[in-house]
């Protein structure tokens, strides 16, 4: 590999993860209104009496080390903020600010009385050289450009009274199908991220019901497309919002959601 190619790979690399900090919400444990702990119900008639799960609990319901082979899940505050707090959120069309909220990381509701979050991302498989001959640098290339096309993920869980997880879920729908020409969202000190195209896809199917929807806009000149999906489990709600390094760098890549992660925090929430 000759070094020119190092050097574009490298700082493509690094591109693409500051780009990721602009995008990632605040990680970490965050608003609790101290609500007692219920499981949610799948009979969506009782709902109306659901009790928010607290945000301890959802701590120890979203996925951690050690659920997912070849994922290495951390906390969310890696990627960097891109607001301190949903209120500092700014969507221009109030009506997309679900999808907003999804793609910076927070809880998608209005009212969530807690929500956690967490980072996945997939391990890099290449071992990380020490030395610096020619063969050392062609490794770190190759170590770098396996993180390149590696998928980065946001999962949130929050947590709603009565029948606040449902009304989340219609949000997100109605988001998805009124904000089609996209929506424009910023955060104080932050540049405003424009995106110009929303779009449904095809859900897992897990949980009570879910959403699934694809959003692209333009990344340093090139146009990327970032997918999210966002399920209820009775009085829960969980976030996912995947991107590609190597889409965020301007190669034309095919990814999803990683269903493997899906199918992991659906299983703890069950």
């Amino acid at each position: 590999m000759k070094r020119s190619s190092r050097v574009r790979i490298g700082a493509t690399a690094t591109a693409a993860a500051l780009s990721l900090a602009l995008i990632t919400g605040c990680g970490g444990e965050s608003k609790d209104n101290g609500s007692d702990s219920s499981s949610g119900d799948k009979d969506s008639s009782s709902t109306t009496a659901a009790k928010a799960l607290s945000a301890a609990e959802l701590g120890k319901l979203i996925i951690a080390k050690g659920d997912l082979d070849g994922f290495d899940v951390q906390s969310a505050d890696t990627g960097g903020k891109f607001a301190e707090s949903k209120d500092k959120v700014k969507v221009v069309d109030a009506k997309c600010a679900p999808l907003a909220y999804v793609l910076t990381g927070f809880a998608p509701g209005a009212d969530e009385s807690a929500y956690v979050n967490r980072m996945a991302t997939e391990k890099s498989t290449e071992p990380t050289p020490t030395g610096t001959s020619d063969e050392d640098l062609d490794a770190t290339m190759d170590n770098l450009q396996d993180i390149l096309d590696s998928t980065m993920s946001i999962v949130s869980l929050s947590s709603y009274d009565g029948e606040g997880a449902q009304e989340t879920l219609k949000s997100v729908s109605d988001a998805v199908s009124g904000c089609a020409s996209g929506f424009s969202v910023s955060a104080p000190g932050e540049d405003t991220q424009k995106f110009t195209k929303v779009v449904a896809e095809k859900a897992s199917g897990t949980g009570d019901e879910s959403i699934a929807f694809a959003v692209s806009g333009p990344v340093e000149g090139d146009m990327t497309t970032v997918h999210g999906e966002v399920v209820r489990h009775g009085s829960t709600v969980a976030a996912y919002y995947s991107l590609s390094l190597a889409a965020m760098a301007g190669e034309k890549v095919t990814y999803d959601i990683p269903a493997e992660l899906i199918k992991a925090q659906a299983a703890k929430l069950k």
